[in-house]
């Protein structure tokens, strides 16, 4: 049996027909865990969750300009359902995934049951690291973001104000994650009901906003979403380096969408919380990357094309979105819908605690983290891992300390998280039909494995593209973190994690 009180190892389950249990609760015992998290999200609520932390409204605003400024307005009316259609097959390869196996802990078990501890382990660290560094870009993001609109500052240097200072960010920062911690801690139901309002409210803004832009818009040139311009350098904020090659450039902005399309995992890692977890969880993963992906593209598209001047816009950098906005629409309405969007953000970072927060306590649990024992305790009265929901909020803070550029934080955390999805994916697509012959009731069948393939493919391109500068500091980051997971198994976390308890059922059945 696994029991390591040290490391807070709990003795894995025997799979047992008790009555009291329902279909849920048995096929959680039957992968070796306890019920202690509380199952109280529906269907929607788990594909509410994940729509939440992808947010088109969060990464699709502050992001902008990593398209917009790149290519102009190809790198939305082409890049985005181009990399929006990969994350489609991402999804679907992790639902099959997710189907047979929902646990907390998501996409770390999948590794460890298809691989082995190692490749659990290693899945897991990147997942979790991706995860609070993702916390760190939505809150950065939002704290930037507000601002602007709040008039307090600009991008542009205009107002010189002290707020973008990174202490006094960091200071902004303690107050917005330890606020979201706070919800979180305070149970899953409170939480599930912010959540579900938050994904009616992501559609509400998204669409009122696309409607408006379009009714107030001076011009309105289609031609504007399939036209590649050349804005690196200066004539783009200087937001990429200066070069005459237009597909590299188009290649960059292809991360506006990939770092937007992230955490859909999120409807994995609340698998122990969710009502029927092998359909709802796999549904949720799928339908929120296809919705967050048509919602994003109209919506975008729609600022693309009510830009009163686009090569001005796209000299604004950072600042291209809130300039379109507030050169189009009246002041008033402006603001009503960009401080919609400010809480829209605000709930993304709300929903990314409740993920990270769950995917420490399941690698927990099993021995995985540092003071493992406290990190796994599920408070009795609220039934949520409280320990592990104060130390994701307050390591996605000291991130934003090592790593004040913005950029560089999107980059490295949709480096972490793409690494994360693609390992499970690549073990399940070797494993398929050999070792691995149980599958959940949502499956691809024989559309699998050719679909995980070009996920697997896809994801390392991703990767690749998210290392060029200026962002050539992530790959230090990634490498390093690589190389210090390295160390770290082969100087003796081999020889004492052992991986999630399925593992040795099966080695004792």
């Amino acid at each position: 049996m696994l029991v390591d009180e040290k490391h807070g190892m709990k003795p894995p389950l025997a799979v047992d027909d008790d009555p009291s249990l329902d279909d849920d609760s048995r096929r959680l015992h039957a992968l070796g865990y306890r019920q202690e998290l509380a199952r109280r999200l529906s269907g929607f609520s788990n594909f509410a969750l994940s729509l939440s932390i992808i947010c088109v409204l969060a990464g699709g605003v502050t992001s902008f300009h990593l398209g917009y400024s790149a290519t102009g307005g190809a790198a939305i009316g082409l890049g985005w359902p181009l990399a929006c259609g990969f994350a489609v097959i991402v999804a679907a390869a992790m639902g099959q995934l997710a189907s047979a196996y929902p646990t907390a802990g998501g996409l770390y078990h999948w590794a460890a049951i298809l691989g082995g501890p190692g490749w659990g382990w290693t899945v897991a660290w990147f997942n979790l690291a991706g995860l609070v560094t993702v916390l760190a870009a939505i809150n950065v993001g939002m704290y930037r973001f507000a601002l602007t609109v709040w008039g307090l500052a600009d991008h542009s240097g205009a107002i010189a104000s002290p707020l973008l200072d990174p202490m006094y960010q960091a200071c902004g920062l303690v107050i917005v994650t330890g606020s979201q911690a706070a919800v979180n801690h305070l149970g899953i139901g409170l939480t599930a009901r912010l959540t579900d309002f938050s994904g009616y409210w992501i559609l509400l803004i998204a669409t009122a906003l696309a409607v408006c832009l379009l009714v107030f818009a001076p011009s309105f040139e289609p031609a504007r979403l399939v036209t590649l311009a050349n804005h690196a350098g200066p004539s783009g904020g200087d937001v990429w380096p200066a070069t005459q090659s237009l597909s590299y450039l188009f290649a960059l902005g292809l991360l506006l969408p990939a770092y937007t399309i992230t955490g859909f995992d999120a409807s994995a890692h609340a698998a122990e919380e969710t009502i029927r977890a092998d359909w709802n969880v796999p549904q949720g993963i799928v339908r929120s990357v296809v919705v967050s992906g048509v919602v994003g593209w109209i919506l975008l598209g729609t600022v693309v094309l009510a830009a009163p001047d686009p090569p001005a816009a796209a000299r604004l950098g950072e600042g291209a979105f809130l300039a379109i906005v507030h050169g189009v629409l009246p002041r008033p309405l402006a603001i009503t819908l960009l401080g919609g969007i400010v809480t829209a953000q605000y709930l993304c970072g709300l929903a990314t605690v409740t993920s990270a927060s769950r995917m420490a306590y399941a690698f927990a649990r099993d021995g995985g983290l540092p003071a493992s024992k406290s990190m796994s305790w599920v408070c009795p009265r609220r039934k949520t891992p409280a320990v592990a929901i104060w130390i994701v909020a307050t390591a996605s803070v000291l991130f934003t300390l090592s790593t004040p550029v913005y950029s560089t934080i999107t980059a490295v955390c949709t480096i972490f998280l793409y690494l994360s999805y693609v390992l499970p994916t690549a073990l399940g697509a070797w494993t398929h039909g050999r070792t691995w012959t149980a599958c959940g009731p949502w499956t691809l069948g024989s559309w699998y494995r050719p679909l995980a393939a070009a996920a697997v493919l896809g994801c390392l391109v991703l990767i690749l593209i998210g290392m060029q500068p200026p962002n050539d500091r992530a790959a230090w980051v990634v490498f390093g973190f690589a190389l210090v997971l390295a160390i770290a198994w082969n100087g003796g976390v081999r020889r004492r994690f052992k991986g999630p308890p399925h593992i040795e059922l099966n080695r004792l059945a």
